[in-house]
């Protein structure tokens, strides 16, 4: 059985330092890219959408989990897959670290909100391939 690949920890370490991740949805590059917040737990990089609407990022990778992220100013894009989270243990992880890090009072009650059901169930990770 093949390793998974994990990101750098250069990559890691930016994603968990910038407040804002790009990311283009889907594989057929009709997207655009877009900032969402991410977070990383224990070396995993995940993300939560908001408003989970049609059409969206979100929804894209649920039907198609291929991606490209940027990262911190960078031009060229990082390929990833999207999984969605099912241990209830790490979604509340990254709930505790949605909140360390989206701390200012303009996002407190996003990140409260997205703490919750049904934003909190879409929490996914994305894997780098």
């Amino acid at each position: 059985m093949a390793p998974k690949q994990g990101f750098p920890k250069a990559i890691l370490d930016d994603i968990h330092k910038e407040k804002i991740l790009g990311i283009r949805a889907g594989s057929d590059a009709s997207h655009r890219i877009i900032g969402i917040w991410a977070v990383v737990v224990k070396g995993r990089v995940c993300v939560r959408s908001y408003k989970m609407k049609e059409g969206g990022w979100w929804r894209t990778l649920l039907d198609d989990p291929q991606a490209l992220i940027f990262v911190a100013g960078r031009k060229r894009g990082i390929k990833v897959r999207a999984v969605l989270v099912k241990s209830e243990a790490t979604k509340e992880a990254v709930s505790v670290a949605y909140r360390e890090k989206y701390n200012t009072r303009g996002s407190v009650g996003y990140v409260e909100e997205m703490s919750r059901s049904p934003s909190k169930d879409s929490t996914t990770e994305l894997i780098s391939v």
